[in-house]
């Protein structure tokens, strides 16, 4: 089976009159007709209101939900768990706090093994960037600064590309000065798949929303916009 990561750059959760087309197109991902997701919320802790939100949001389509925590693991062979599942969702928060988290675990390889059988990596801010070598990350004080990921997908990912002014600024800074390798950042509402190791698609719920490929230039650095498939 190919390997597959979704990362998305915010907002999968839209409000409740809006169609998630992001999440809906997930699922058509998988070959079930009834995928088996299960939740990781490793970055916040594994925060009880966002476990109901997941449990809320996928319920609303022909899944099977389950959870897994890190701090109150569901069973002792954490592996086994997670290949019976079709679609690993990571949801947002601390990347350096789920990056710690899995390193002790050795949740990272077993992320990997997963995504090589077959099981559908995805996830939203955190729970995208962690699936590349690096990222830009708000979970250590003093600023955005560089982070070091699973190293699944090469390069650099960037989320919240537009809605946050400090993104782009940072982004292309560290890119010029090699602190982060070249790399995509994704706005809000928008979505990278790829299939094996190479970027098979950008969708978007919002057509105004899009990815960028950003690359060190000399001293300095270039930004492309890519195109993207609105699914609305």
């Amino acid at each position: 089976m190919d390997k597959q990561i979704f990362g998305i750059g915010g907002d999968f959760f839209p409000p409740q009159w809006k169609r998630p087309l992001l999440r809906e197109h997930l699922l058509t991902l998988s070959d079930k007709s009834r995928p088996k997701v299960c939740y990781v919320g490793s970055a916040t802790g594994d925060n009880a209101q966002n476990i109901t939100t997941f449990y809320q949001e996928f319920g609303r389509h022909n899944t099977e939900t389950s959870h897994l925590s890190l701090y109150s693991p569901p069973q002792k062979d954490i592996r086994s768990f997670v290949m019976k599942h079709d679609i690993i969702y990571v949801g947002g928060g601390s990347t350096k706090n789920l990056m710690a988290l899995w390193n002790e675990w050795g949740f990272g390889e077993i992320m990997r093994e997963a995504w090589e059988a077959g099981i559908i990596l995805s996830g939203t801010s955190a729970g995208s960037i962690c699936w590349f070598d690096d990222c830009i990350t708000d979970s250590i004080p003093g600023g955005l600064t560089a982070l070091t990921c699973t190293g699944l997908l090469k390069g650099s990912n960037s989320t919240h590309y537009s809605g946050h002014p400090d993104r782009p600024s940072t982004y292309r800074r560290l890119i010029a000065s090699g602190e982060v390798s070249n790399g995509i950042a994704t706005d809000d509402n928008c979505a990278i798949h790829y299939i094996g190791d190479e970027l098979h698609e950008i969708v978007t719920q919002d057509p105004d929303c899009r990815a960028y490929r950003v690359e060190r230039d000399g001293n300095s650095y270039k930004e492309m916009p890519l195109d993207a498939r609105y699914l609305g």
